[in-house]
């Protein structure tokens, strides 16, 4: 009898990249039963992160821009657990999964790292301690919880010193970083009518670029513009200086000025997956070094596409950059030559460039280049919301996201404080009352 196991498929992620490989794989299983294909994400969810600075800056319920795993995928099997140990020579993935983080060790025919990155905090003091991130769902979270808490504490009057609580630095002045201020600087001045103690200018908000213009990768007219705009809402801009160290109430810079302050958010830098360190693969800064059909080099049956991976640019001599545009594509790329190459058949390479880049930045006001076209405003505010909500996965989630949009017409930004805070209880013994007791004071007796 011939070998009847499936050829399993392992693909490690669960972003843009990884996500996009699984859904295009999943429409080939209903005709191949001996494929096997398992995505390991160590999150249930797929998690939008074009919209993650709405949830920090409470424009949008954080349900609204995750999906749940299984629900994307049907026949792709879903494994919840961190990844620990690759080994690309006995073709084995260890995963730590479960409330204890016991290990198991998947077996594969075909490996797919779509492991992406993680934020760098390039060993600058007292960052890795303090400073705030947004990569995922609870860095927003963890950001709008720690607004809402200093305009709190800004507000009681217990608080003497208001200026510190009240003043916000982000570094970084690309995409996550303008638009990650631009929703904090809306949010914290807009709540400010609902706290009688506390007025406009106790608020100071502080954007810290190490280039001479922000939004970099849109030009530099369209940078200017989204910094003259931010100027106009009271946003300080800071251009050719970087953060050099962070303590519990102060940010220093390099051109030596300190802003007193608790909080800093950082988006000024990322780093490949530090499991791909030990790989024996060919590697540009971190990331797996791929040939233009996204196959890792000298190791057969093993891809590598999104953030993790070094993709060359037949058109540039350059490697793509790491975009969600080019993850979607990369995914549903590597997926048609995976199966072109168990299946035997041509493989084709990646080739793609960068259709548009947009930014909001912030009050309805946006930024874009589309196709080479650069305009701005509200059009591109607008151009922004709609192609994003038309990305987002299932047709339930678009709907949230478009209700919550238009409830934000009329309503103010919600300002409540998610704690995560246990009921007050006791333990004590039950009271001992008789039930003749109580009937007697029932009677009146």
């Amino acid at each position: 009898m011939g070998n009847t196991q499936p050829r399993r498929i392992l693909i490690l992620g669960g972003g843009f990249a990884g996500l996009s490989a699984a859904m295009e794989l999943e429409k080939s299983l209903a005709t191949d039963s001996d494929i096997e294909v398992t995505m390991v994400n160590r999150e249930n969810f797929f998690l939008f992160t074009p919209m993650l600075h709405e949830v920090a800056a409470s424009d949008l319920d954080l349900t609204t821009i995750v999906n749940p795993a299984r629900k994307l995928l049907h026949r792709v099997n879903f494994f919840a657990g961190e990844v620990k140990n690759i080994n690309l020579s006995a073709r084995t993935v260890v995963v730590a999964h479960g409330f204890d983080h016991h290990t198991h060790t998947l077996e594969y025919d075909y490996l797919v790292l779509g492991l992406g990155s993680i934020t760098n905090f390039y060993g600058l003091p007292g960052l890795e301690e303090r400073a705030l991130t947004m990569k995922s769902l609870g860095d927003a979270m963890r950001l709008r919880n720690h607004l809402i808490a200093h305009l709190e504490e800004a507000a009681s009057e217990c608080c003497k010193v208001k200026n510190p609580l009240l003043t916000f630095v982000v570094a970084g002045g690309g995409f996550a970083g303008v638009e990650t201020i631009a929703g904090i600087n809306d949010f914290v001045r807009g709540a400010l009518k609902a706290y009688p103690g506390l007025r406009e200018d106790m608020v100071r908000v502080v954007l810290i670029h190490p280039g001479a213009v922000v939004l970099p990768e849109l030009g530099e007219k369209l940078g200017r513009y989204a910094q003259r705009k931010l100027a106009q809402r009271k946003v300080e801009i800071r251009v050719n200086t970087k953060v050099t160290a962070f303590s519990d109430r102060s940010v220093e810079l390099s051109d030596g000025t300190v802003i007193y302050s608790n909080t800093l958010i950082w988006t000024a830098g990322t780093s490949a997956n530090p499991l791909l360190q030990d790989l024996p693969c060919q590697k540009d800064r971190g990331r797996i070094v791929v040939n233009e059909y996204l196959a890792v080099c000298d190791w057969p049956n093993v891809w590598a596409l999104g953030d993790c991976a070094a993709i060359p640019n037949t058109k540039t001599g350059l490697f793509h950059p790491p975009t969600a545009q080019h993850a979607l594509r990369q995914g549903k790329t590597l997926a048609r030559n995976l199966l072109a190459a168990i299946r035997g058949g041509e493989r084709k390479p990646f080739v793609f460039s960068t259709i548009g880049q947009l930014a909001a930045i912030g009050r309805r006001t946006g930024v874009a280049n589309i196709v080479g076209i650069k305009f701005s405003g509200f059009i591109a505010w607008w151009l922004w919301r709609t192609i994003y909500l038309s990305k987002l996965p299932r047709f339930e989630k678009k709907v949230r996201v478009a209700l919550d949009w238009t409830l934000d017409f009329f309503f103010s930004k919600d300002l409540v404080q998610f704690l995560d805070i246990k009921a007050p209880f006791v333990s004590r013994p039950e009271d001992t009352v008789t039930a003749e007791a109580v009937v007697k004071a029932a009677a009146g007796d």
